[in-house]
């Protein structure tokens, strides 16, 4: 029984394990190539729904969720956020993560999502191990602290956002996107490929500091 998978034909199992590839180009990005295609298709269809332990619900269509992304990705980019930089993402469970780290692929700037628990020697760690060049935060006292506290000790570090919140040393993340423009527009010139690093994870590691991971475009 002939086998077409991507319109390639296969002889037998053994012949599609053997001779399976995929054809991936060589700028293949998942903000551009899938989210925003299945945008461009069908913007009204469902993307998200969000719900919290308070009973909170939000949902967004894959339209209204490229908006917010393009808004953060244009927001992002006039901090001055582009192509390398690492941003790292303390956001627990709220929906806003999506925003940022589809704009961040957009940008082709490197997500670092982290835990709320951290404390201020945990931050100062990884924004020196990995670079880090601006936190985006939940509005969470204990987490704002040790995010200011390890700011003298990270040289890094040029931005603090902060989501639903204003405190001094702090941009308002919703005051930024909100006055960003609905589009963005790539920057042709300066793509990512698939060898740039797209995630950086910390592992928790039973000795020494955690380790780094990272992960490419593909």
């Amino acid at each position: 029984m002939l086998k077409y998978i991507n319109n390639m034909k296969f002889n037998s199992y053994e012949d599609l394990i053997e001779n399976f590839h995929l054809d991936i180009p060589d700028n293949f990005n998942f903000a551009y190539d899938i989210f925003d295609k299945i945008a461009d298709e069908a913007p009204d269809r469902l993307a998200m729904v969000w719900c919290d332990d308070n009973g909170s619900e939000k949902r967004f269509t894959f339209g209204e969720l490229r908006e917010q992304c393009d808004r953060t990705a244009n927001y992002l980019a006039s901090l001055g956020i582009g192509k390398g930089d690492p941003v790292m993402l303390i956001l627990k469970g709220r929906y806003e993560f999506w925003f940022c780290i589809l704009a961040l692929h957009k940008l082709g700037a490197i997500c670092i999502p982290a835990t709320h628990l951290l404390t201020t020697k945990d931050i100062v760690y990884r924004n020196n191990a990995a670079d880090i060049k601006m936190v985006i935060s939940v509005d969470e006292d204990q987490v704002i602290q040790h995010v200011d506290e390890s700011e003298a000790s990270s040289p890094s570090l040029q931005h603090k956002l902060m989501l639903g919140g204003s405190r001094e040393g702090w941009l308002d993340f919703y005051q930024g996107i909100n006055r960003s423009a609905s589009h963005y527009k790539p920057d042709l010139k300066n793509m990512t490929t698939n060898d740039d690093i797209l995630l950086i994870y910390f592992t928790s590691g039973t000795t020494g500091q955690p380790k780094m991971v990272r992960y490419n475009f593909t």
